[in-house]
């Protein structure tokens, strides 16, 4: 491997702590003969300025900014681009690739790549301007428009699904590549638990707490269902308003942030997952969230919204339940189907392991990876 070609740096708009896809791209870079680093936005200024995780070393700028504030955040946002603009120049001769995941860092990758000769993989995650949730139409527009122009000017780009790449229109990388957003086969390291006859129910929810992920009305169902238990984690906008709801409910165990290990200890427990996102925003009718490919990994049933991509993902591999987005008497239904008959939850997990292991296993998607670094350094 040429080694002047061979300094990977990730940049990410989250303080990496943790970041599962930062972290595996990374250690799956470092385990073909990459030397990788890391760059993060804290946006708390609570968090080491440096630490390393995995072998990865981790930077983080400290600006400090609120989530889920729209155009309100705006001045944070650009202190950022500033700062991830300086910190690029000013270690220009420390790396010589920039995978710059989503908008919020492409534009400095670019500017890098224009003036100091550097390459740049692109990896969405999402379409910046679909999960912008207060944001005038106008901007987000306009933001569109500006990241499907750095698509153009990128080496390579990635995308977290076939839906999500093919409904862009104008979309013209480089060098495009598919990568799900599947974790590494961890399933032997958590003691996962079969569904056991009773009634009873174990669901686990970890992640962005917003209310357009069914959270009130799950909420909702197991307030009449006291035999019914939540183990629910992460943090978002909507926090405050959620536990609220739920802190004088005997069945719901608020775990708050926890690392990336505990979140899958707590999925690996439980009998059921969901994700039941709105198919009305743009950025979840066509998402491939990691909540689905860590339920197939573990083995376990998940339920998902009707009029999303998951929809589609679950129907195939029969590893799951699909509810109408809101509807509080069908997830509760779906809900008494499960907890009566630990058979067919058991035939359920099954199937979506065997998806996991046929189409979604990290270990082919990393060998992706590997292909595709191959293919841009050879530009």
């Amino acid at each position: 491997m040429d080694r002047k070609k061979s300094r990977i740096l990730i940049t990410r708009s989250n303080p990496i702590s943790p970041d599962p896809r930062v972290e595996k791209t990374g250690r799956a870079l470092i385990g073909a003969g990459y030397s990788v680093q890391a760059l993060g936005w804290d946006r708390t200024g609570n968090l080491p300025k440096q630490e390393t995780r995995d072998s990865v070393p981790v930077y983080r700028l400290s600006i400090r900014a609120d989530y889920g504030r729209g155009v309100g955040n705006l001045p944070q946002l650009l202190k950022w681009q500033l700062g991830l603009w300086r910190w690029l120049i000013k270690h220009r001769g420390e790396y010589d690739l920039i995978h710059a995941c989503d908008f919020d860092t492409i534009l400095p990758a670019i500017w890098i790549k224009t003036f100091f000769k550097k390459y740049v993989i692109y990896d969405i995650f999402d379409f910046y301007a679909d999960h912008l949730r207060a944001t005038p139409v106008m901007f987000k527009n306009i933001i569109r428009r500006i990241d499907l122009w750095a698509i153009g000017r990128a080496d390579a780009s990635t995308f977290v699904d076939n839906a999500g790449f093919g409904k862009e229109v104008g979309l013209k990388p480089r060098i495009p590549s598919i990568f799900y957003n599947s974790p590494e086969d961890l399933k032997g390291k958590y003691s996962t638990m079969d569904k056991s006859s009773g009634g009873n129910l174990r669901l686990a929810y970890i992640g962005l707490l917003q209310v357009e992920r069914g959270l009130l009305q799950m909420l909702c169902v197991l307030n009449h269902h006291p035999e019914w238990y939540l183990d629910l984690a992460g943090f978002g906008g909507d926090q405050e308003r959620i536990l609220s709801m739920a802190k004088n409910m005997s069945n719901i165990y608020w775990h708050g942030r926890v690392s990336y290990q505990q979140a899958l200890n707590l999925s690996a427990e439980a009998d059921i997952l969901f994700a039941t996102y709105d198919p009305a925003i743009p950025n979840h009718k066509y998402s491939s969230p990691n909540k689905i490919y860590e339920a197939m990994m573990l083995g376990k049933p998940i339920i998902v919204a009707a009029g999303t991509n998951m929809d589609r993902m679950v129907a195939e591999a029969e590893c799951g339940c699909i509810v109408p987005y809101g509807d509080i008497p069908a997830m509760e239904k779906t809900l008494q189907a499960l907890a009566s008959d630990p058979v067919m939850v058991r035939k359920l997990g099954m199937n979506a392991r065997k998806a996991y292991e046929t189409r979604y296993d990290w270990a082919l998607m990393s060998q992706r990876l590997i292909q595709l670094y191959q293919k841009v350094v050879k530009l």
